[in-house]
């Protein structure tokens, strides 16, 4: 049977990773919604391509000259728009590959529709993990992750006893900056925290590397998706990127999900699964493989880390708080406003500053999203400019 699918986030990075992966496999997989924000010449080729039935835009304006170029398709724009592309009556599966949380009604809408959701988007579990699970519980939908890392636990859990699982282990590439004296990170400028040694990734994710807050922010998603305890989690740096996460059992055995480093293989996991779709992917050469580099995190360099066990501990909105301020804290720091340590002050000063608070809706948790966001904006313009 076809998988019929809404791609939100066509046009970056995993949207294109999973786009080719529908292309090499035109008998499993068929495009029924494109959802982008503002990259529309890639949305008119793909447009063109994978021929969907409905697209979204981010503003009206670049949907008016999509509806222009293609009149049989139709066209919406903004998050309702989201909302229309996910909800189509043909799709029922969801590839969720858009940054941030704009998407989050929109998952719970698929979630509600008993969707299959391939999720790419670390932010949705970290700001409503709670919540998503308590829609997950009542929902016949299935939430499969795309991360490499929680796709790395999620195979190696498959046919083994939860109840034998004694840790995860997710591995973290470091970033750019893992071997540098923490005297040093005063120093980090913009172009250099953007040169990722492994991925190729958006400026904001890559940031998230270089402070290792997207390895924080993995470890409350995995706490989530897996349904963990906070001393069930570990994080170790391993430089090479070829072995993508590891899960221990009661008796001490260690299973890993090994590959290189290419998005298409657990993107296409996500969609194939149970089963394996024929992959087209390299094998991996043990042999010419030098050495497997393994260091443990340093959390006085990278306090990220610390800081999402603290939010494991004290739940409720502090994921969400300690998302949105990083969002708005990257944003500085892409701007040239703040230093890259400052990231990590303006995260752990909200976390102080913010009471953490039950959230029971979509429209809670958005309009506190909205309200930490603008409070850690005035905190930065008071504090730091």
């Amino acid at each position: 049977m076809k998988r019929n699918i809404a791609l939100l986030g066509s046009t970056g990075s995993i949207g294109m990773n999973s786009l080719e992966v529908i292309r090499r496999h035109r008998d499993l997989y068929n495009v029924v919604s494109l959802v982008c924000g503002e990259n529309i010449e890639v949305l008119k080729k793909q447009i063109e391509e994978f021929s969907p039935l409905v697209v979204s835009v981010k503003n009206r304006a670049d949907a008016e000259s999509v509806k222009l170029s293609f009149p049989q398709t139709t066209v919406f724009s903004g998050k309702n728009g989201i909302n229309e592309a996910v909800m189509h009556e043909k799709v029922d599966t969801v590839i969720q590959a858009i940054p941030g949380t704009v998407a989050l009604n929109a998952t719970v809408k698929s979630l509600e529709a008993g969707h299959r959701i391939c999720l790419a988007n670390k932010e949705t579990l970290v700001a409503a993990g709670e919540f998503i699970n308590s829609q997950l519980e009542r929902s016949d939908s299935e939430l499969i992750p795309i991360d490499s890392e929680q796709s790395a636990i999620f195979q190696v859990l498959c046919g083994n006893e939860r109840k034998n699982l004694k840790k995860v282990i997710l591995t973290a590439s470091g970033g750019p900056f893992f071997k540098f004296e923490k005297k040093s990170f005063s120093k980090i400028k913009k172009n250099d925290a953007l040169k990722h040694p492994t991925w190729s990734m958006g400026a904001k994710i890559t940031i998230d590397s270089a402070t290792m807050m997207n390895k924080a922010l993995e470890v409350i998603e995995a706490f989530y998706l897996f349904e963990l305890q906070s001393d069930q989690i570990d994080v170790i740096i391993h430089p090479q990127s070829i072995i993508h996460s590891m899960v221990e059992y009661v008796d001490s055995s260690i299973f890993a999900q090994i590959s290189y480093p290419d998005m298409k293989l657990p993107i296409q996991y996500s969609l194939s699964y149970p089963e394996r779709a024929v992959g087209g992917f390299q094998s991996v050469d043990f042999a010419s493989i030098q050495k497997m580099e393994f260091y443990k995190v340093d959390t006085d360099k990278f306090p990220s880390v610390r800081i999402a066990f603290e939010v494991l501990k004290n739940k409720k909105s502090s994921g969400l708080i300690m998302n949105a301020s990083n969002e708005v804290a990257v944003e500085y720091f892409l701007n040239d406003k703040v230093s890259f340590l400052d990231i990590f002050k303006i995260v752990e000063n909200m976390l102080e500053k913010i009471d953490f608070v039950e959230l029971n809706s979509v429209e809670e948790i958005m309009s506190e999203i909205d309200r930490v966001k603008i409070l850690t904006k005035e905190f930065v313009e008071k504090a730091y400019l």
